[in-house]
């Protein structure tokens, strides 16, 4: 076995790597840019190499770094983990003409799967089913607008070379393809230095499957079962899990061999991932197409890893070493479910806009009872623009999809991130939705189910019941603490017992006595540990647990839980009272801006001082972790102003227009 591997990736990632090679008893290298300097991977590794500026392009992305760092350092093998080098064949040669184990796919493999226009001729040679589509190089804009019309809208726009969301537009008309098609040229040649796109037909109300392939050198080649991977935003995955609730035996074998016959034909080994695009209304078990290969390991691997019981990394670093598989297909079972839900620095409430700055407060939930944290970031640590949003994966098992699921919002729950946007509260509300939880689910879920954005997720009677017994307890438990001071300074020392809290302007009176605690004269049993200051309440109201992640407000508390924040104010009966003559103070009116929604680069305005602007009109473009935002006009007015240029840097909230 390998002495001691090099992992050329960062974050999450690379710990993960790190964990299964430190089992395995293999050293390990990591290699870190200027913005990574103090980041997990490199405090986990056995040695750490610096590889160059923050800029990916002039660390990560730089292959003669990496073989370097590995002549330095002794390395025999190098794990690319996903994104960055994992699949360039240009590195995977590089490492064999420098005789250093590329644990990955064959650079023939990644040659061939790596570009999408070539992969769909290769799958629809070797018997998989392929969506209709023109896979030729696209001359210019025109030529997308003939193409698109002839294969019939909506049709979806890829670049070739791309992948996690980025260069992907979809398009309903002639208007939409005009529009887009040299954004999604753009995206593809500043993330992936390819602008060839590809057009093709977009399957409606479809599912996203795929299908994990592991094969060796030694011609073995199988499949660990499927994962739904139709939560998506923007065509970037949000949630998976293993297996999909909308497979059947019969379509799983189906697929799975199709996948491999796929792998087999362009002699792959190591770890795979065929993505599949499944009609929602298939009921025959053959609607599935090949979108694509990802010659790599996959973001979701830890799904497959639950039901499965293999250790998917263990697995390419055996296989790079020449090992054959220890199993068969027929040793491949499925136990039990997994979800995965991603951890994003975006803020749901603002449109999912990205959020850069300091993890001021960073407590993932424990990893027990089948709960998982897949993570590369400590408290105090940076989101920089530089990388991939991502704050961590969390994963969960049960014996069935519904206890995977409750676990999910149990663990959310208890996630503490201050100082940065994150989308916890969005990935409650999903697990919680009916639909998601019924399994009917397609990649227009997020959009369908939330066309005006998100908000929270509802509070039913009984949690706002519960919310206000723990918001009564906190304060008692307060206001003793602050009568002991005051006893002591020879000051009144009787704390409250008697409280108002208003939730979603209804009151409700609160009355503790003892251990006893009375909400609008119902009893409600409640335990909720407290400390002044302590940020999670781990509370048993009613014999039921609840997580809340608590901070103080000025006349009271905000508690978040169960996918969304609530105010709640607690006053004395006197204060309360006294309250209602408060006059309410009107928040200014900021219609008359468009604001820069997220910290990022200007790249384009597309009006002037004095233009006439219709409601939907592209009116600027802000680009924040490569991808472009288009940013248009709400309604009809005006130009008064421009108060930014293409080139501007921009904090959350600037000024771009003023309108008349």
């Amino acid at each position: 076995m390998f002495k001691k591997i090099l992992i050329a990736n960062r974050g999450e990632i690379a710990c993960r790597v790190i964990k299964t090679a430190r089992r395995m008893g293999i050293k390990t290298v990591a290699v870190y840019s200027d913005a990574d300097a103090r980041a997990p991977h490199v405090e986990m590794a056995d040695e750490a190499v610096h590889i160059g500026a923050s800029p990916a392009s002039e660390s990560y992305l730089v292959a003669d770094k990496i073989i370097q760092a590995c002549k330095d350092t002794g390395a025999e093998a190098v794990h690319p983990g996903y994104g960055f080098l994992s699949e360039r064949t240009s590195f995977a040669e590089a490492l064999a003409a420098a005789n250093i184990a590329f644990i990955g796919p064959p650079a023939n493999a990644i040659a061939a799967m790596g570009d999408k226009i070539e992969s769909k001729k290769l799958a629809k040679q070797a018997g998989v089913n392929v969506v209709p589509g023109y896979v030729g190089e696209i001359d210019d804009t025109d030529h997308a607008v003939r193409i698109a019309n002839d294969i019939g809208y909506p049709v979806m726009m890829k670049a070739s070379a791309g992948g996690g969301g980025k260069g992907m537009r979809l398009a309903y008309s002639e208007k939409d393809v005009r529009e887009n098609f040299e954004s999604v040229k753009r995206e593809g040649l500043n993330s992936f230095g390819d602008d060839r796109v590809f057009i093709e037909k977009f399957i409606e109300s479809p599912r996203h499957i795929e299908i994990q392939v592991l094969g060796d050198k030694h011609g073995n080649i199988v499949y660990l079962n499927e994962r739904e991977c139709s939560i998506q935003r923007r065509h970037q995955k949000v949630v998976e899990e293993a297996p999909s609730p909308f497979v059947s035996p019969e379509m799983r074998k189906a697929m799975g061999e199709q996948c491999v016959a796929l792998a087999r034909a362009v002699g792959y080994h190591s770890a795979g991932t065929v993505e599949l695009i499944v009609s929602g209304a298939d009921t025959t078990g053959q609607g599935f197409y090949f979108l694509e290969m990802n010659t790599r390991l996959q973001v979701e691997h830890p799904v497959t890893e639950c039901i499965t019981g293999l250790d998917l990394v263990e697995q390419m670093i055996r296989v790079a070493y020449g090992e054959k598989l220890a199993f068969t297909q027929a040793d491949v079972k499925i136990n039990g479910w997994a979800v995965e839900n991603r951890v994003y620095a975006e803020d749901p409430y603002r449109g999912f806009l990205p959020s850069t700055g300091r993890l001021v407060r960073y407590r993932p939930p424990a990893e027990v009872d089948n709960v998982r944290v897949d993570d590369g970031v400590y408290e105090g640590s940076e989101i920089s623009m530089f990388y991939d949003p991502m704050i961590a994966k969390l994963i969960t098992w049960g014996e069935t999809r519904e206890a995977a699921i409750d676990r999910q919002i149990a663990a959310l729950d208890r996630f503490e991130i201050d100082g940065i946007g994150h989308n916890v509260d969005f990935l409650s509300a999903l697990m919680q939705h009916p639909r998601f939880r019924s399994g009917n689910i397609t990649t227009g879920f997020i959009a369908e189910e939330f066309p005006e954005g998100f908000t929270g997720a509802a509070a039913d009677a009984r949690l706002g019941l519960h919310l206000a017994a723990v918001a009564g307890v906190l304060a008692s438990i307060d206001a003793a603490r602050a009568a002991q001071i005051d006893g002591r300074l020879n000051g009144p020392a009787d704390p409250s017992t008697s409280w108002v809290v208003t939730l979603d302007k209804v009151e409700r009176q609160i009355e503790i006595l003892g251990d006893a605690v009375s909400v609008d004269g119902t009893p409600v049993v409640v335990d909720a540990p407290y400390a002044p200051g302590q940020k999670l309440v781990e509370a048993l109201i009613d014999g039921e647990p609840l997580s809340i992640r608590v901070e103080r407000k000025r006349t009271g508390w905000r508690f978040t839980t169960r996918g969304a924040s609530h105010e709640l104010r607690v006053l004395t009966p006197r204060v309360a009272a006294l309250s209602h003559h408060m006059i309410e103070k009107i928040p200014p009116d900021m219609s008359r801006f468009l604001l820069c929604p997220m910290p990022g680069l200007v790249t384009a305005i597309h009006v002037a001082e004095g233009a006439k602007v219709e409601a939907g009109q592209p009116l600027a473009v802000v680009e924040a972790m490569k991808m472009e935002n288009i940013l248009r006009a709400e309604k009809a007015g005006t130009v008064k102003a421009v108060a930014a240029k293409a080139g501007d840097s921009l904090a959350v909230d600037a000024v771009i227009l003023e309108f008349e």
